[in-house]
């Protein structure tokens, strides 16, 4: 089991459990995050945007340069920037923490 803790915008951290293999977006969305995902992981927006915790950001694979572009458009982006779509988890990421920016809306909801 691969725990995961979401800072949301607002409230008390989130832990949930993942499998290995999933993605951060749907792990994120079964918890109850604001993360849209509107593309539905095909890299077209970037609604699924989170900011990695920087002790982790480098032990992440590195994005893609079309990942990269759809940050560019993804408010609050900074440095440690990630589309949760594009992260798949594995045993390495046990304990992963990842803040979910405050611009973050799931228009779902």
């Amino acid at each position: 089991m691969i725990r995961i803790t979401f800072i949301p915008p607002r409230g008390e951290p989130v832990i949930a459990e993942a499998q290995a293999g999933d993605n951060l977006l749907r792990v994120g969305q079964a918890a109850g995050l604001p993360l849209e995902g509107t593309c539905e992981g095909q890299m077209a927006c970037s609604t699924c945007h989170v900011i990695v915790a920087p002790d982790w950001f480098d032990r992440l694979p590195a994005a893609s340069e079309e990942e990269e572009d759809m940050l560019d458009l993804a408010a609050e982006a900074c440095r440690t920037s990630r589309l949760s779509c594009q992260v798949e988890l594995t045993a390495d990421l046990d304990g992963l923490t990842v803040r979910v920016p405050a611009e973050a809306h799931d228009m779902r909801r």
